[in-house]
């Protein structure tokens, strides 16, 4: 529905959000000012604030978080782990090919959309989608196993050791 209205509207998200927000803003304003002309107390609105304490640590596991991340990047860009490597390499392909069909709008609705009725599907069905995600894993793996093969029985053996090392 959300999807439907962003379309026929042809407003974009951020504005959508800074209209309603605007006017939230002009209520409650126009609340308070209601209130002291009709000698009203209005309700004091919490202060919003936040400690240097909370702010430190949430910069300390987010760099945390962010450092580990880069290092996971550095290694898959210099072959450590080469399966790792092509996994990444596809996944970036695929999302490329994806992104050329498809508004990122688009996929956010459908993301949105199986965030919430695959695990919903899963618990319904849950021995069947076990059942068929084996078969499928055995099959991937076993194509996997054979490209690997094939792949590394082609490099030089001085690249295969240099890997290992």
């Amino acid at each position: 529905m959300a999807w439907w209205l962003f379309e026929k509207s042809g407003l974009s998200f951020l504005t959508v959000c800074s209209d309603v927000l605007l006017i939230l803003i002009v209520v409650q304003f126009i609340r308070i000012k209601v209130a002291g002309l009709l000698n009203k107390q209005p309700r004091p609105l919490p202060e919003l604030v936040l400690s240097e304490e909370m702010v430190s640590n949430a910069a300390a596991s987010f760099r945390v978080k962010v450092n580990n991340m880069l290092m996971i990047a550095h290694d898959i860009t210099l072959g450590k782990d080469f399966r790792l490597f092509f996994q990444v390499v596809l996944l970036l392909w695929l999302l490329s090919v994806i992104g050329n069909f498809c508004s990122s709008i688009t996929l956010a609705y459908f993301g949105t959309i199986a965030l919430v009725t695959i695990p919903a599907l899963y618990s319904k069905n849950q021995e069947q989608v076990d059942r068929y995600a084996g078969m499928v894993h055995r099959n991937i793996s076993r194509h996997y196993k054979i490209v690997d093969e094939n792949v590394m029985s082609r490099l030089p053996r001085s690249f295969i050791r240099d890997k290992e090392d």
